[in-house]
């Protein structure tokens, strides 16, 4: 198991940052890490990743991949980790040949069991808030209880617990940890974000 996912498995949050301007994904990027999370998924563009890369203690996991070839520019920046928002099986080869683990995401049992099925670590189940929340995952895992989900999707704190306590492996949370706030405010709302999923 790869250093990443460990670390995902460790604290049960999961960073993620949807901005296209280097200098601000950096910022959030920073503020994160000094709240307690190291694993962070940029889903932008190769300059903005390319940046965020140059944070040595943070696991970079490169999101919004569908092509090979976007996968093999993350790779080539030093990625830790691949992430498709769908359940793109072509990438398992990509993820095999330069052992960089990949997470797909899933929105029904059978798309989350396939997953499960060619070996994927951690399967987001995106989006949560429209599938039904912490209710919907425990539904997922009735039959399933061997698989590793991460719900992701308009998650806010006080969702946290619930999807946990229903049996996430770890919650996905992005802006509704950083829209709107100084620097300080996100990394209080890391904080906020890393003590509930530790209680």
């Amino acid at each position: 198991m790869s250093d990443a996912i460990k670390e995902i498995f460790k604290s049960r949050i999961y960073g993620i940052i949807r901005e296209d301007d280097p200098n601000k994904a950096l910022e959030i990027a920073n503020a994160y890490l000094e709240g307690g999370i190291k694993v962070v998924e940029i889903n932008s563009n190769i300059e903005t990743l390319k940046e965020v890369s140059k944070i040595k203690s943070i696991y970079i996991a490169q999101g919004g991949i569908i092509t090979s070839e976007q996968a093999h520019e993350g790779i080539n920046i030093g990625v830790k980790l691949l992430v498709s928002p769908i359940l793109q099986m072509g990438l398992t080869k990509v993820s095999s040949s330069s052992k960089i683990p990949l997470i797909l995401s899933a929105t029904t049992p059978n798309e989350a069991y396939s997953a499960w099925k060619v070996r994927v670590p951690i399967i987001k189940i995106f989006p949560i808030k429209d599938l039904g929340g912490a209710t919907y995952i425990e539904d997922l895992l009735r039959p399933m209880k061997f698989l590793n989900v991460m719900p992701c999707g308009s998650v806010k704190i006080e969702h946290i617990k619930p999807l946990l306590n229903a049996g996430a492996c770890a919650v996905g949370m992005g802006r509704s940890l950083y829209l709107n706030q100084s620097y300080d405010g996100i990394v209080n709302s890391a904080k906020e974000a890393v003590a509930q999923a530790r209680q």
